[in-house]
């Protein structure tokens, strides 16, 4: 069942936030957290019932591993056995992982190198299997550490399944939900969190249904021709890539406020997982605000754990890629992605190297000039653009050709029906060597039009943080400015415009498609 659906919008939410309120608001506090699990449970097994098992033996052993490591840490006893258990149980869900999600790759790899002939049957990856994952490993550590226990086991069933973010995220931990399940005031309907709820889900489903698959028309075809080894121009190549950038951007947005939403109708504040990426003017405040609490969990769990930055400079960026190139590798068992991690570590190390540099020179780094920004803006997202294109596409022969083209290696080259359109300003195009012939791709203005509009948003708009900043819609340790002059606020004009606002994303659902990182 996806967010994006007759289904899920009419029948799946309304029914489940009624029988939950019904519930909770008679002080049957435990029978309400218990619909909410079966309801959670439910929408997971909704794709493939055979899965729940899954999902269900991995809270089980999880669990009494949290538990476990728990008590051990109460007592203040057996500090190796705690480690070995946690060593197990850290080392159990990621050869789940490892199964379900780089079993075939291995296999193939294997076989590529060896020559030898290993053949698995094509294992599907269970939906939601990553996130569930790192977020009861990130609940281990914590346990291991003293930082958290929990021995409310239907609480530690909402934890992993609580619907909202289960498919996709945010990656949240057991200290930033359990509190807020355990109030009472969750299970009374509350009119601001309803209305607040729905303005976030809604902008969200419009993000999703209009802007990111609007945008995807047109990098689809694009990307399908570089596999097909056809031979992109500049405009051509560029567009491909900016579509995608623009599609990923919007689909992740949207679920991303879609799941904040959704909790919020019930009274819980999700984390922040999404915060206008694209606007960042470096490497490092990107992944500050895209998947944030993916970067947080790597940053946790892997980076920290590998030394951080406590040994010296190269061991720095020696952690940075590693820890990069196991983000990539999480998102895709392929060595585009695997590409894809080594790009952004790559950039990473550049940035730190920059920022050491700019410290010996004795720069001011808090200071800096508005044009200087704007370069450092424009520099950050055409890395960003060029890294995705390793990220979108299914082998290196189709990332290197859409490369190829948007580097203009293959030509500049428009439409020529626009040559008589253009008038004076055609000829001076082709005096520049811009050459106007038909186009494999079809390359038109609205191609044009559609991406500077989701472009200008991306850069220039308000985001649903900052449009409902005095509401606090989510759970995030930054600052978050909020538009003095646009501010989301329970009137008569904002009401009409969210209802046209829904009213458009859903007459979309027609092309109801799923999110972007549902395959991840």
């Amino acid at each position: 069942m996806l967010f994006n659906s007759y289904a899920f919008i009419f029948i799946f939410l309304p029914v489940t936030l009624l029988v939950f309120f019904s519930i909770g608001n008679k002080g049957y506090h435990r029978i309400a957290i218990a619909w909410l699990v079966a309801a959670s449970l439910f929408f997971y097994g909704w794709w493939n019932p055979a899965y729940l098992s899954l999902i269900l033996g991995s809270i089980l052993f999880n669990y009494a591993v949290g538990v476990a490591l728990s008590n051990l840490q109460a007592q203040s006893t057996a500090s190796n056995l705690t480690k070995i258990i946690l060593f197990l149980g850290i080392l159990v869900n990621l050869l789940l992982l490892a199964y379900f999600k780089y079993a075939n790759f291995f296999v193939d790899n294997l076989n590529n190198l060896s020559g030898s002939n290993f053949h698995l049957h094509t294992i599907i990856l269970p939906l939601a299997l990553s996130f569930f994952t790192f977020q009861q490993i990130a609940y281990l550590v914590d346990a291991y550490k003293g930082e958290t226990s929990e021995y409310n086991f239907l609480h530690y069933c909402l934890f992993v399944t609580f619907f909202p973010q289960l498919i996709a995220g945010p990656i949240v931990h057991h200290r930033e939900m359990l509190p807020q399940f355990a109030k009472n005031t969750i299970f009374k309907l509350n009119h601001q969190h309803l209305a607040v709820g729905l303005t976030i889900f809604f902008l969200g489903l419009f993000k999703k249904v209009v802007l990111a698959d609007g945008v995807a028309v047109y990098a689809t075809p694009v990307f399908a021709a570089a596999e097909q080894g056809v031979m992109l121009t500049f405009f051509e190549a560029w567009a491909g890539a900016l579509a995608y950038t623009f599609q990923l951007y919007f689909d992740f947005s949207g679920y991303s406020d879609m799941a904040i939403g959704i909790a919020r109708m019930f009274g819980v504040r999700l984390p922040l997982n999404f915060h206008s990426p694209y606007k960042s003017v470096n490497i490092i405040e990107f992944w500050r605000h895209w998947h944030i609490t993916l970067s947080r969990f790597l940053r946790d769990y892997l980076y920290i754990p590998l030394g951080g930055n406590r040994k010296g400079k190269f061991r720095r960026y020696i952690n940075l890629m590693i820890t990069m190139l196991l983000g990539g590798l999480w998102h895709g068992a392929g060595w585009t992605f695997v590409m894809w991690g080594a790009l952004h570590g790559f950039y990473l190390i550049i940035n730190h190297v920059w920022r050491a540099l700019r410290r010996a020179l004795g720069h001011d780094m808090n200071r800096s000039s508005w044009w200087g920004r704007s370069l450092s803006l424009l520099i950050t997202f055409m890395a960003i653009v060029v890294a995705w294109v390793f990220f979108r596409a299914e082998s290196f022969t189709g990332a290197i050709n859409i490369l190829q083209g948007m580097s203009g290696v293959n030509g500049f080259y428009l439409n020529a029906e626009w040559l008589s359109q253009l008038g004076s300003l055609g000829v001076y195009l082709q005096e520049l060597g811009i050459v106007f012939a038909p186009m494999a791709m079809n390359f038109n203005k609205f191609w044009i039009m559609s991406i500077l509009l989701v472009w200008f948003i991306a850069w220039f708009m308000p985001n649903t943080q900052q449009l409902l900043s005095r509401y606090e819609p989510a759970i995030y340790s930054g600052e978050i400015k909020g538009w003095k002059y646009l501010q989301w606020q329970p009137s008569l004009i904002w009401t009409l415009s969210i209802a046209i606002v829904a009213t458009v994303a859903i007459l979309n659902l027609t092309r109801i498609s799923e999110f972007l990182y549902f395959n991840f």
